[in-house]
Formats: C-alpha cells, sequence, structure tokens
C-alpha cells in the first residue's frame, strides 16, 4: 500500500506564455478557448477605453478587451504577430484579449510559482497573483479574475 502523499513540487498547470510590450505573461491554459489572428474589431459606443468592440467568430458574437489598455499601458499597435486570445469564464461566458505575440506553452510546477503580495497582502490591483520561473525566465502570470471583475464594474 503507498501512503506518499503528493508533494506540491509534483502539481504542474500549463500556461500560455504571451507578449504584451516588453514583458511575458502567462494565461492559465484551462482559461483558453481558441486562438485567432487579429481581425476587424466593430467599435461599440460608450464603452470602456480597453474594451474595443466585438468580433463574429464562427456566428458567435464575443467581446475584445485589450489587456495593455486595461493595464494602463500605451495602446495596441497590430503586427502579423498579435492575436486575440477567446477565454472561456464560468460566469461571463466567452471574452477575447488583444495580445503582441504569442510564444509558447509552458508547464510549470506549483514550486516554480511564487505569489505575489505588495505591503503583505495579496494585490487586487496589480493584475498579476505569481511569478513563474521557467529556466531563467520570469513569467508573470495574468489573474484574470481581477482583469475581468473590474472591468465588469465600471
Amino acid at each position: 500500500m503507498d501512503t506518499s502523499i503528493e508533494t506540491t513540487s509534483n502539481i504542474t498547470k500549463q500556461y500560455i506564455v504571451v507578449k504584451i510590450g516588453n514583458e511575458q505573461y502567462g494565461i492559465d491554459i484551462g482559461y483558453v478557448d481558441n486562438i485567432v489572428r487579429m481581425q476587424p474589431i466593430t467599435r461599440v459606443p460608450k464603452s470602456q477605453v480597453y474594451f474595443k468592440g466585438i468580433i463574429n467568430l464562427r456566428g458567435d458574437i464575443v467581446p475584445i478587451m485589450s489587456i495593455r489598455v486595461r493595464m494602463g499601458l500605451e495602446d495596441d499597435v497590430f503586427t502579423n504577430s498579435s492575436r486575440i486570445i477567446i477565454l472561456k469564464l464560468e460566469q461571463q461566458g466567452e471574452l477575447g484579449v488583444i495580445v503582441d505575440e504569442v510564444k509558447e506553452v509552458v508547464t510549470l510546477s506549483m514550486d516554480k510559482i511564487e505569489h505575489v503580495k505588495i505591503n503583505g497582502q495579496e494585490s487586487r490591483e496589480s493584475f498579476i497573483n505569481g511569478i513563474g520561473k521557467n529556466g531563467e525566465e520570469l513569467i508573470s502570470l495574468l489573474d484574470l479574475n481581477s482583469i475581468i471583475e473590474e472591468s465588469e464594474n465600471v
């Protein structure tokens, strides 16, 4: 009979690594439904500045958000590498987020993730809930709930 207890170093999570500006961010792959190339976005009047509009994705209307603008960075500059990541969220349904580039998928064990605390408490304003270490690279792990929640309340 095996009575060993699974350690946190054995538990892994996969993240899609994306570039936003000069930084690398990780998006929990469990939320990712699809990755699509940039396409025309239909503006919606009187919406938040970071809400870019909507797209028609195979007959479904999907709202599109700029993570760059949401995080207080400069506006998006679309290139051939720009992508829309379609997220499947329990409460909100589908939401597309614009990223500058999709780099790779990484698997991080829990002992390679450090949770971010600012002034001794979890920060809800930073949009990041941890830092992942992938070899020599650091990947800021996006807290999708804090990005989405505040956008709902505005």
